[in-house]
């Protein structure tokens, strides 16, 4: 038996220090140093060449055969739009999201479309019993001949039943629960993680198959384990919502073979996972018209466009500190459009808590929310209503100057279709008439608050 040995190892960089101490000396986090148990030979040693696992040569660019890197699409729409067309045979894929908002979930549903189709996948459950999983199935509609289902928490076992079974694509869930018992440290040890995640790497690429690995996340959203696991993988998904809500976002924060930018959107229901078609009508649905401190932003997400309602709230308040709430909203940009609002178009908030929220579950990421997040503040200050059938868009400079923004076409269409009539925009370049839709454009915040709340 291998002689053991106790290190201490960091959660962030997976550096290894021989005692406890409380800042890492590769990284330089503060407090991510945890005790963990290794073998003699730590999984570390360098080992023999095997011709047969791994093998390459090397060869002039031009001659790489790029035919076998070909997305595969996995029949969900959403899941494709993020990935840029599908899952690439050999990749290696880490989705992350917090419990209960529905990863095992959509990754059943790709599995039983792939198998629709003739693919063989292996769902490999170290989490929940064969019966649990197959219940799940059995409720969504998604059992499958060609969906194999295993439950197994050890690495050896399953490599086996890879060899087995032969997929072309390998659902891991979750990979904190896989251990292997040729280390001496316990299951979701930085030193576990880190060593099951490569060598399921490696046996993806020897064999060409399409590989999901369901990764935990910490209470700050960040996914545990060591910062190595996603360095190797090849993309990495975070899913996201709010459990309170049927609204699921799923978004690519590295992707190895396409852009990062796309937004995949979920409506959770008795069903399981439907992917959304018209995202703007569902966050257009419940909208209460008429009502002040309210005003719909044409956004754009990769090259998704999206109408979402901005609110805002203004309470005075006698306390020397206001409060400021965001929810959907970049807290960041709230107080920069704060500060423009006091300093350039006298609308002072100092003596007043404020609350910002994106309805809907949205997040606004963008800068180009920002002059319907200040005309909603206006409005909710001023007790005065936008327009129910304008829309707005618009970056908001430190100067109070309104800034172009992206896109505007693709912004403005999307809104005339859902029945808006006129838009506030940037001013430079202005779109394509559209029929029936009338633009105006606007340089400056005062300038803009004055012209919504006249139309």
């Amino acid at each position: 038996m291998a002689k053991t040995k106790t290190v201490f190892a960091c959660t962030e960089c997976g550096a290894q220090e021989p005692k406890w101490v409380g800042r890492c000396s590769s990284c330089g986090s503060w407090s991510t140093l945890v005790e963990e148990t290794v073998g003699g030979s730590g999984g570390s040693s360098v080992g023999s060449f095997n011709p047969a696992i791994g093998a390459d040569t090397p060869m002039p660019m031009p001659d790489i055969d790029i035919d076998e890197w070909v997305p595969v699409p996995t029949g969900f729409e959403e899941i494709d739009r993020v990935l840029g067309g599908g899952l690439v045979p050999g990749s290696v894929t880490l989705l992350g999201g917090e419990p209960g908002v529905g990863k095992s979930t959509l990754l059943l549903q790709l599995t039983a479309h792939r198998c629709q189709n003739g693919s063989r996948s292996l769902y490999v459950s170290a989490e929940e019993s064969k019966q649990q999983v197959r219940l799940r199935a059995e409720r969504l509609g998604l059992l499958q001949q060609e969906l194999w289902l295993v439950s197994s928490t050890s690495l050896p076992e399953i490599v086996h039943h890879i060899d087995s079974v032969k997929p072309e694509l390998v659902i891991i869930d979750s990979i904190q629960t896989i251990f292997d018992p040729e280390l001496g440290s316990a299951p979701g040890s930085v030193g576990q993680v880190r060593h099951c995640a490569h060598q399921l790497v490696m046996e993806a690429k020897a064999r060409g198959i399409a590989t999901v690995l369901v990764g935990h996340v910490t209470k700050d959203g960040g996914l545990a384990g060591p910062r190595v696991l996603e360095h190797i993988v090849d993309t990495v998904l975070e899913f996201d919502g709010d459990r309170n809500l049927d609204l699921r976002q799923l978004r690519a924060a590295k992707h190895r073979f396409g852009a990062t930018n796309e937004l995949g959107l979920f409506e959770m229901n008795n069903l399981g996972l439907q992917g959304v078609s018209d995202p703007s009508a569902l966050f257009l649905a419940d909208r209460a018209v008429g009502s002040a401190g309210s005003a719909v932003v044409a956004t754009i997400d990769g090259h998704r466009p999206l109408l979402v309602e901005v609110q805002a709230l203004a309470d005075e308040t006698a306390h020397p500190n206001p409060r400021r709430s965001a929810q959907g909203i970049d807290s960041g940009r709230l107080a920069v459009v704060l500060a423009v609002l006091g300093k350039h178009a006298n609308q002072d908030f100092s003596k007043s808590d404020v609350y910002s929220l994106a309805v809907g579950g949205a997040k606004v990421i963008e800068p180009g929310a920002d002059l319907g997040l200040a005309l909603a503040l206006a409005s909710a200050r001023m007790n005065r209503v936008v327009p129910d059938d304008v829309v707005v868009c618009g970056e908001v400079g430190l100067a109070g100057e309104i800034r172009r923004v992206a896109h505007l076409d693709r912004r403005l269409s999307e809104a005339a279709r859902h029945g808006f009539k006129r838009a506030l925009v940037p001013p430079g370049a202005l779109p394509e008439p559209i029929e029936g839709f009338k633009v105006r454009s606007v340089s400056n915040l005062g300038e803009a608050i004055r012209l919504a709340f006249s139309l």
